[in-house]
């Protein structure tokens, strides 16, 4: 249309609200990420020990069937029980975050899309935002989601008075995969603006715990020391859950490092993704 002529006019439309502005890229990210085959079987597999769960649960709330296998007792579903859950379930969201998040924020570094974005009303904390919204509801279904519902059918057969008395369970199990969820993304992320190709920035999340776990024992047998287990996030968040579900995990570390090494890892996430996602890049 020539401009000269003056015939165009402005958008008179409905428009967005501002604060939901994030949802529209992560709209088309959830929806190209759902195509993929193997994040489907994969969360697929994700589902087995919750289903295996779920049998369990069935077969100790009924006499009949433990008579008939010749069981004389079963263990109860407490602390320990949701405990090892949470360090299944996590090692699967962490697993699974090291596969989707390279693809979410690896081709804008590479593409030069970081200036298409922002040179629109979208700010870099929308953009981190964007990326949360698709990694978030995908690991939350394969971590506390599936925990709550354990508990809500373990309450089901145990009657109110168990609910009202294990209810700090349900709170316990929802608190510690929310935080491990937010900590695994929030690594994602930042490695994945970091390192400007999918397969290393996988790899390199990968590595991080691997390394962490390694340097974390190499400095406990050199030094004779148990603080080196402080800068292996496994054994941070094992610890933080142990003490959320009351369960003696045997971890001898205390819980406030735990806490102080998780705080930590956010801040330094929020640092490189402050320093990373930016609308230009300067090279040197």
């Amino acid at each position: 249309m020539a401009v000269y002529k003056r015939t165009y006019s402005g958008y008179t439309g409905p428009r967005t609200a501002p604060w939901s502005h994030f949802r529209v890229p992560a709209r088309y990210a959830s929806a190209r990420l759902m195509r993929s085959k193997f994040l489907l079987i994969f969360m697929a597999i994700c589902m087995f020990y919750p289903l295996g769960s779920l049998t369990y649960i069935y077969v100790a709330h009924n006499l009949r069937f433990i008579t008939l296998l010749g069981v004389r007792g079963v263990a109860p579903v407490d602390g320990r029980f949701f405990y090892i859950f949470s360090v299944i379930q996590g090692t699967f969201a962490y697993l699974l975050t090291a596969f989707v998040s390279p693809s979410l924020v690896t081709p804008d570094m590479v593409n030069g899309a970081l200036p298409l974005f922002f040179c629109r009303p979208f700010s870099r904390s929308e953009y981190v935002a964007s990326k949360f919204a698709v990694l978030l509801p995908v690991l939350s279904l394969i971590t506390w989601i599936p925990g709550l519902i354990l508990f809500s059918i373990q309450a089901s057969l145990e009657g109110w008075d168990w609910t009202k008395t294990n209810l700090w369970l349900a709170a316990g199990l929802f608190a510690g995969l929310a935080i491990w969820i937010i900590s695994v993304s929030l690594i994602g992320l930042s490695i994945s603006a970091l390192v400007k190709r999918k397969i290393a920035a996988g790899a390199l999340i990968l590595g991080i715990f691997f390394a962490g776990a390694g340097f974390g024992g190499a400095i406990n047998n050199v030094m004779r020391t148990t603080t080196g287990t402080v800068i292996d996030l496994a054994q941070d968040i094992h610890v933080i859950w142990s003490d959320l579900l009351r369960y003696d995990a045997g971890i001898d570390l205390p819980v406030s490092t735990a806490w102080f090494a998780i705080a930590a890892t956010w801040l330094i996430c929020l640092l490189l993704l402050n320093r990373r996602i930016r609308a230009f890049e300067v090279v040197k």
